[in-house]
């Protein structure tokens, strides 16, 4: 398991974050460290994504992610923005093979026993269970560890505080990944104290469920 990844799993939370503005990027970060999360995923759903992450990279103290990178050319721009990890929402050959080849983690999504064969196949030891709500939540998690043992998954899609700790009570669960903290309503009005706020919540509910053992965000 990667540094970055023993990161997401002392986080516990990944916060993903849709930014149309750029200019919100950094009042966010700030944000997210105020409330005891640094981190985000900075989804390429907009043409802000790469200059976003460039500002968080440079302005505040969050580890940084890209996410819903669907091409090896996403991967290129995401990673020259400055970012240390890549989510994919699906397994795509291609995209994996491009973050091993620039030496950057990804966790691509999947959500059938074949796609998570095809992910070790791959070389990976990580997955992003997506959307984790409609393949059967924590149920699904629990089954998948029987007969994919070692394999860590971060539940994406449908997770929120009221299910956060059904999810981080098991084992095989890295991270999960959510958007409650920072939702974009939010994040378009300016709502920085309510995004701190809710983020104070949330990490209060992971240490409550999980808490802290790797201490890189301490």
């Amino acid at each position: 398991m990667s540094q970055v990844f023993d990161t997401l799993a002392d986080a516990r939370i990944v916060p993903v974050v849709v930014l149309r503005d750029a200019a919100h990027a950094v009042p966010l970060g700030e944000a997210l460290v105020a409330g005891g999360l640094p981190l985000a995923e900075v989804t390429f759903r907009t043409p802000a994504a790469a200059e976003a992450i460039r500002l968080l990279t440079r302005h505040t103290a969050c580890v940084v992610g890209a996410g819903t990178v669907l091409t090896a050319a996403q991967v290129h721009t995401a990673v020259a923005a400055g970012a240390t990890f890549v989510v994919s929402p699906g397994l795509d050959p291609a995209v994996v093979r491009e973050c091993q080849t620039l030496g950057v983690p990804v966790l691509p999504g999947v959500a059938t026993p074949s796609e998570i064969q095809r992910a070790l196949s791959l070389g990976l030891d990580a997955v992003k269970l997506f959307p984790a709500d409609i393949v059967g939540g924590p149920a699904a998690v629990r089954a998948f560890a029987g007969p994919f043992g070692g394999l860590r998954l971060v539940p994406t899609g449908g997770v929120d505080l009221d299910n956060l700790a059904a999810y981080l009570a098991l084992p095989s669960v890295l991270a999960v990944g959510g958007t409650w903290m920072a939702p974009a309503a939010l994040v378009e009005a300016q709502e920085w104290g309510r995004i701190r706020e809710l983020t104070v919540a949330a990490v209060a509910a992971a240490d409550a469920a999980r808490p802290r053992e790797v201490g890189t965000l301490r």
